[in-house]
């Protein structure tokens, strides 16, 4: 099917996902966060057997969108859980893809962006990549991603990613175990192809029990922790922090914090 925001493409038995607002920086708007669990559930039902997730342009993605920001500082109490559990879903979708999925991480991957790229099974990154859960920046928190960041990389260095909002390199992402490898951008795509057939040359059943299994060690936990994820992500968005935090990241000033009610 054709989508607006995304750019799907197959070789074979290999799928290439391209992000496809490069004017937006690839950012998470309305429509994409629509479309993409289409494109996944899509992939699902084809022959691909590897699929690769890239953005266009020079960035991966850039979190989310100015518009969707605005729209979500106006929502009802209602519409914040409605818009957690798409975010939810969307996450868990990538997660839950049967067959290895590949993050060619060509630029700035930030917040939710980053988030898409946590979630693949292999990340590769050009060494002028810049990783970051910034939510805490604008009074937002990162829930969802906790949940699979935390798994992947461990507490200590979770709670740094998470309470700092910092941005890293892809240098160290890499030494973080956030990146598989750092590629030179010429050779990024061909090396993620590379990486595919590796993948491509082994027992397609295997690969797909082994990832079904994967999920299924910690699918009783991952559910209990995504639904108390949901809460809290949709709960700050009623803060007064949060407010302050969307105002001032659009009005492009520095917040004034009010803290904890």
């Amino acid at each position: 099917m054709p989508y607006a925001t995304l750019k799907l493409e197959f070789d074979g038995s290999l799928a290439t996902l391209t992000l496809h607002r490069p004017e937006k920086r690839n950012a998470i708007s309305a429509e994409m966060l629509e479309e993409l669990p289409a494109a996944l559930a899509e992939l699902e039902a084809s022959a691909a057997r590897v699929l690769i997730l890239t953005g266009a342009g020079k960035a991966f993605c850039a979190g989310m969108d100015l518009e969707m920001l605005r729209a979500i500082a106006t929502q009802p109490p209602e519409a914040h859980r409605a818009d957690s559990q798409r975010m939810a879903r969307l996450f868990q979708a990538l997660y839950d893809f049967p067959r290895p999925t590949i993050a060619a991480v060509n630029g700035p991957a930030v917040a939710g962006g980053c988030g898409l790229a946590t979630l693949c099974d292999f990340v590769l990154a050009v060494p002028e990549a810049q990783f970051g859960y910034t939510e805490v920046r604008i009074g937002f928190l990162p829930a969802i991603v906790s949940v699979f960041l935390r798994r992947q990389v461990g507490e200590r260095v979770a709670r740094d990613l998470l309470l700092t909002g910092r941005l890293l390199d892809a240098a160290e992402a890499l030494r973080l175990g956030l990146v598989n490898e750092v590629v030179p951008a010429e050779q990024l795509m061909h090396r993620a192809r590379e990486l595919a057939g590796t993948l491509l040359a082994n027992s397609p059943t295997s690969l797909e029990r082994t990832k079904a299994l994967l999920r299924a060690l910690v699918r009783e936990s991952l559910e209990r922790e995504l639904a108390l994820a949901i809460h809290e992500n949709a709960a700050i968005r009623a803060t007064p922090d949060f407010r302050e935090g969307i105002a001032a990241f659009l009005e492009k000033r520095k917040p004034v914090w009010r803290g904890p009610a």
